[in-house]
C-alpha cells in the first residue's frame, strides 16, 4: 500500500488542470478542513473531492468489484473510508462549504467534467486566448492592458 498516492493522482491532475485552464484558482490539501480537499476555494466557500472509485465504494462497475483477497480487512477498511467520507462532507457543509465528489470514471469525459466544474463553482473570467471559457462582451475590457502598454 506504500505505492498507493492520496495526493497528486493521475484523475486529481486532471480535474486540477481543466479547473485551472477554466480560469479557477484553487488551493491544494487544505489541512485546516476536514478531509483534507483535493482543491479548495476559500473565497467562493467550496470545495473537491476527487475520489478513487474502489477506494471509496463508488457505484459503478470498478467500485462495485469486491477484493479477491483479505476480505476481513478490506471490507472494513473501505466501509470506513466511507463512513469517513460522508463524516468530512457533513463537518464542512456544517460549517458553511459546498462540497463536490468528482469520482476517478468521471474524469475521462472532459467536456461533461468541464460542465460539472462550471455548474458548482460559477463563472469566472478566463485568461485572454482560452477557448475553454469564451468571454462576454462586458467582460472583455478587463482583459485588455492599459493604453501606453
Amino acid at each position: 500500500m506504500r505505492a498507493v498516492r492520496s495526493k497528486d493522482t493521475a484523475p486529481e491532475m486532471r480535474v486540477r488542470r481543466l479547473a485551472h485552464r477554466l480560469g479557477y484558482r484553487y488551493r491544494l490539501h487544505r489541512k485546516d478542513l476536514p478531509g483534507k480537499p483535493d482543491l479548495a476555494f476559500p473565497s467562493r466557500r467550496k470545495v473537491i473531492f476527487v475520489h478513487g472509485c474502489w477506494w471509496h465504494r463508488h457505484d459503478c462497475p470498478h467500485g462495485r468489484r469486491l477484493p479477491a483477497t483479505r476480505r476481513e480487512y478490506w471490507l472494513p477498511k473501505l466501509s470506513g473510508n466511507r463512513r469517513r467520507d460522508r463524516e468530512n462532507r457533513r463537518r464542512l457543509e456544517a460549517s458553511g462549504w459546498e462540497v463536490l465528489t468528482v469520482w476517478e470514471c468521471e474524469v475521462t469525459d472532459d467536456s461533461a467534467l468541464r460542465e460539472r466544474l462550471r455548474n458548482f463553482l460559477g463563472e469566472t473570467l478566463s485568461p485572454p486566448g482560452d477557448p475553454a471559457l469564451p468571454l462576454t462582451a462586458e467582460t472583455r475590457d478587463s482583459f485588455r492592458p492599459a493604453p501606453g502598454r
